[in-house]
């Protein structure tokens, strides 16, 4: 199958993902929650083991408000994860180290201890629930198993109830083991539609959900309003590093530009960096695109405010577009 017919599939049932590209840090020390609840935006300090929340998603952000690193926080034993693309895994490193002063705290990079599968669709949560009733675990809206984790293929894995685009389930498979845990789920699988699909099929259904991504929506330049990712904000908690600047915004209830859909005319794709006008005029430009199966020839972008009304007409390089609510595909499918 092909990248479309992957995700038309998964839209139906649940897609097994290798993803490489994903990077875990691990914060160590007797600190590392008040020190980390301090640095990110969400609410590390009320994380507790067990099903009700034990993990939450996050944002590092700039003394400014501005993000630096879009992550989600795990709770684990004897340490804090924080889950996020690899590539952006130094970098938040970096400055991250900045802020340990005379903290107990030590940050490591874990991510060649484990294997990822990311399990995307409406059937992400139904496949390992034979699994999660056999060890006794049968919470299927848990946010991070409990340790020592879910055995699965002779491995102990851990389970978080998050998905790379959208709802699903992360799987964190010991080194070595990602084999024979795939093999498992494709057993588990047979009769749920399971479908394996490759990062082309992921970025569709990522765009179709509306899931911003950093290096594409998210950077040092934006604001966490704009790219409405409020819900990694908590509104509750004491200091850390960006909040005036964030609550001072979440006071005005406004901001100069939207992270929004886009839906063109005609079945060809748009390219990535495309300007957006109204009226001739400048105003955003065009962050991810794709061809969706379900949704045709659609985009994420940032415009001006002014113009994140959906049904917005726009033009981009000669395409006619209009401003769409996200996400272009509901959760649980088309």
């Amino acid at each position: 199958m092909n990248a479309a017919e992957q995700t038309t599939a998964i839209h139906r049932g649940v897609g097994l993902f290798r993803p490489a590209d994903r990077g875990l840090l691990r914060v160590a020390g007797g600190d590392r929650a008040r020190w980390l609840d301090g640095m990110v935006s969400n609410d590390v300090a009320s994380l507790v083991p067990g099903a009700e929340r034990s993990g939450c998603h996050a944002l590092l952000l700039t003394r400014q408000g501005r993000i630096v690193a879009d992550l989600h926080v795990l709770l684990r034993p004897e340490s804090l994860w924080l889950e996020l693309p690899r590539a952006a895994l130094a970098h938040t490193r970096e400055v991250l180290e900045r802020f340990i002063i005379a903290d107990d705290v030590t940050l490591e990079d874990a991510s060649g201890e484990f294997e990822r599968i990311a399990l995307e669709g409406p059937g992400a949560s139904s496949l390992l629930a034979p699994e999660l009733a056999a060890n006794a675990c049968l919470d299927l809206d848990l946010d991070l198993d409990p340790d020592p984790g879910l055995e699965l293929g002779g491995a102990d894995v851990v389970v978080a109830a998050y998905g790379l685009a959208g709802p699903g389930r992360q799987l964190f498979v010991p080194s070595g083991a990602g084999d024979a845990v795939t093999t498992l789920l494709r057993s588990l699988g047979a009769d749920a539609g399971l479908v394996e699909a490759g990062p082309e099929a992921l970025e569709i259904l990522r765009i179709e959900a509306g899931v911003p991504l950093l290096g594409r929506e998210l950077d040092e330049e934006v604001l966490p309003a704009e790219a409405r990712l409020e819900p990694a904000v908590s509104t509750t908690k004491g200091c850390y590093t960006g909040q005036e600047v964030v609550a001072r915004m979440a006071s005005r209830g406004r901001v100069s530009h939207l992270l929004v859909g886009l839906r063109f005319d005609g079945p060809e794709p748009v390219a990535v960096g495309t300007g957006l006008e109204h009226e001739a005029r400048s105003v955003g430009e065009i962050t991810s695109a794709c061809v969706s199966p379900a949704a045709g020839s659609i985009a994420l972008g940032f415009v001006r405010s002014a113009h994140a009304e959906p049904g917005t007409p726009l033009r981009a390089g000669g395409r006619v577009a209009k401003v769409a609510p996200l996400p272009f595909v509901p959760a649980g499918g088309a």
